[in-house]
């Protein structure tokens, strides 16, 4: 079942890990790519941390240098990496392990976008009443 796994699928892996995973494959060094996109360090750190994503201009130069697809980048579909093949390296333990590791982060980021949107309707909800 591990081996089923599409590594990098969205509720699997985030927008910031794609851009690791690809940014690595071309063995580049975060501080390189960032120099060649025309941004600070501290930003690519932010897209790969998922605490900021690019904007459009920038996604496509950075789908261009990375080759891989803007919509890979965005979504893990069209061009983009394959899946690691660990079958090898692996242990079927492990694997299973880091199986289960991936679906519980992806949870617990679904989690966070649920609690996120409920803090700002409670906060909605909190100015209304204090305007009646």
């Amino acid at each position: 079942m591990a081996d089923e796994i599409d590594w990098y699928a969205p509720e699997v892996a985030t927008f910031g890990d794609r851009v690791a995973a690809a940014r690595e494959q071309t063995e580049m060094t975060q501080a390189v790519l960032a120099r060649r996109l025309g941004v600070r360090v501290s930003t690519m750190r932010d897209w790969e941390n998922d605490l900021s994503e690019p904007r459009a201009n920038r996604l496509s130069q950075l789908a261009g240098i990375l080759n891989v697809s803007m919509m890979w980048l965005i979504n893990g579909e069209g061009d983009g990496l394959t899946s690691p093949d660990e079958g090898d390296t692996m242990s079927s333990d492990l694997r299973d392990t880091l199986s289960e590791m991936r679906v519980l982060r992806a949870e617990m980021l679904k989690n966070a976008e649920s609690m996120g949107r409920l803090e700002k309707r409670m906060r909605r909800l909190l100015t209304e009443t204090e305007n009646d």
